[in-house]
C-alpha cells in the first residue's frame, strides 16, 4: 500500500500547487482551516502566538502533511499560524475530498487510521517533550525520533519547539 500522500495524489492528481515565500503565512489565527497540505519542498512551522511570545508545536517538511487540525476537522476557526521557514511548495486537498477518499475504500480507510495513529503518537510524544524538565533530555527525545528536522529546520525554531533559548541549544549541541 503506498503513503497517504501518494494515494492522495493517485486518486486526487488536480490537487492544487500552492507556493509559499519565506515567511508567508499558509494560515493565521481566526481562519477556517479548508485543506490538508502534503509537502512537496521546503519547510514550515505551526505556532501558537501570545501575548509575549511565539510557541512552536510542529513542523512540516518535504513529504509531510500539514494543516490546523483542530480547526480542520471542527469547522471552527484556528489558534494556529502555519509559517514558510523557508520556501515551499505544497499540494492542496480540499476537505471535502478528503472526507471522500477516506471513505472510498478499505485501503483508504486503513490509509486513514494509519494517518491518525502517527498523528495521535506524535502528539503524546509532543506532550511527553512538554513534560520533560531538562533541556537535554528534551532535545535527545526530539533527536532520536526526528533526526531529519535538525536537516530541515533552523536551530532558532527548534530551540523555541524545544523551550529554550537558542543559545541554551547551542550549548548543548556542542557540549
Amino acid at each position: 500500500m503506498p503513503p497517504i500522500h501518494e494515494a492522495l495524489l493517485q486518486a486526487y492528481p488536480q490537487a492544487a500547487t500552492k507556493q509559499l515565500k519565506r515567511h508567508e503565512f499558509l494560515i493565521q489565527e481566526g481562519q477556517i482551516e479548508h485543506h490538508l497540505y502534503f509537502v512537496e519542498s521546503g519547510a514550515l512551522r505551526v505556532f501558537y502566538q501570545t501575548e509575549f511570545e511565539e510557541h512552536t508545536i510542529r513542523f512540516g517538511y518535504q513529504h509531510s502533511i500539514i494543516n490546523s487540525l483542530a480547526s480542520f476537522l471542527s469547522g471552527k476557526p484556528s489558534e494556529f499560524y502555519i509559517q514558510a521557514i523557508r520556501k515551499t511548495t505544497l499540494r492542496a486537498f480540499p476537505k471535502s475530498f478528503f472526507r471522500s477518499f477516506t471513505t472510498a475504500s478499505p485501503e483508504s480507510l486503513q490509509q486513514y487510521n494509519q494517518l491518525l495513529e502517527l498523528l495521535v503518537t506524535q502528539q503524546i510524544e509532543r506532550e511527553i517533550d512538554l513534560l520533560t524538565p531538562s533541556p537535554l533530555e528534551r532535545l535527545q527525545r526530539v533527536q532520536a525520533r526526528s533526526p531529519q528536522l535538525f536537516q530541515e529546520i533552523p536551530a532558532k525554531y527548534i530551540a523555541s519547539y524545544l523551550r529554550m533559548s537558542p543559545e541554551t541549544l547551542s550549548r548543548i549541541r556542542n557540549s
